[in-house]
């Protein structure tokens, strides 16, 4: 399973609804990674640059790209962004994968 991390903001109408009517919406975005083909492994409410973070495992990165258009076209949330993670044990196997590959590539010039 793949690791993807899912950030973006909520709409004004979005916080208004949250303002009016408080609610966790960890259970709706559960529900969609589920219905994408993915699992929500966490949902996080942020400060900053984004309103919210959620991380994704999925086989590939369809799910988390259909989870995120989904999502985006309800006009709730807006300025979405879906980034592949990997583990350092993950990112270790790709450097020992580089360091073989190495000798095979000239740089230009």
């Amino acid at each position: 399973m793949a690791t993807f991390i899912v950030q973006g903001r909520f709409s004004a109408d979005a916080i208004k609804g949250l303002i009016a009517k408080p609610e966790d919406r960890r259970e709706a975005a559960e529900k969609l990674c589920t219905a994408c083909g993915g699992k929500l492994k966490d949902y996080y409410v942020t400060t900053g640059a984004n309103d919210f973070l959620l991380i994704i495992e999925a086989d590939d990165g369809e799910a988390a790209v259909v989870a995120s258009m989904v999502a985006a076209a309800s006009g709730a949330v807006s300025n979405m962004t879906t980034t592949r993670a990997w583990t350092s044990q993950e990112f270790k196997r790709m450097a020992e994968r580089a360091g073989e590959a190495a000798g095979a590539y000239k740089p230009p010039g």
